[in-house]
């Protein structure tokens, strides 16, 4: 790769992630699940109760028709189920199956796995990641709030 010390912070995180990702999917793939999968079945297995798309997307950060895209792989691969809402037949509502249940177990695992091989401290790696995401969301929330939308 070219001379990273002159990269900006910004460019080596989003480099990282994507390389991070691509080894996850690459390990995932015989499951049927990608990174983005993973992301919404731990979502899911976390809720007490079935959650909209909407809701799904919202929590994961990303656009409702990226998630919706998502979730059609899950439910192909009999990871969740959709049913009508129970409030408002005209939407439905996702849900983990025992099969996701299981198979985001496993993925956990594969998680812990994807960064055995780098030389770095996984926990504080986390710690660091967590306190970035924890700021940036915040400040989105009120720079969102200032600006009315």
């Amino acid at each position: 790769m070219a001379d990273m010390d002159s990269w900006p912070t910004g460019r080596l995180l989003s480099t990282a992630a994507r390389l991070v990702e691509h080894s996850w999917n690459e390990k995932l793939a015989d499951a049927g699940l990608t990174h983005a999968g993973v992301i919404a079945l731990d979502v899911l297995s976390a809720a007490e109760e079935p959650m909209s798309q909407a809701m799904i997307a919202q929590k994961v950060r990303v656009q409702n028709q990226t998630m919706g895209k998502t979730l059609s792989r899950l439910e192909a691969w009999g990871y969740i189920r959709r049913q009508p809402s129970p409030s408002d037949r005209r939407s439905q509502v996702v849900s983990i199956t025992d099969v996701g249940a299981r198979v985001i177990n496993e993925a956990r695992e594969v998680d812990r796995t994807v960064l055995t091989r780098v030389a770095v401290d996984g926990d504080k790696l986390r710690k660091e990641l967590q306190t970035i995401v924890l700021l940036l969301a915040s400040g989105a929330k009120e720079s969102s709030r200032a600006t009315g939308n």
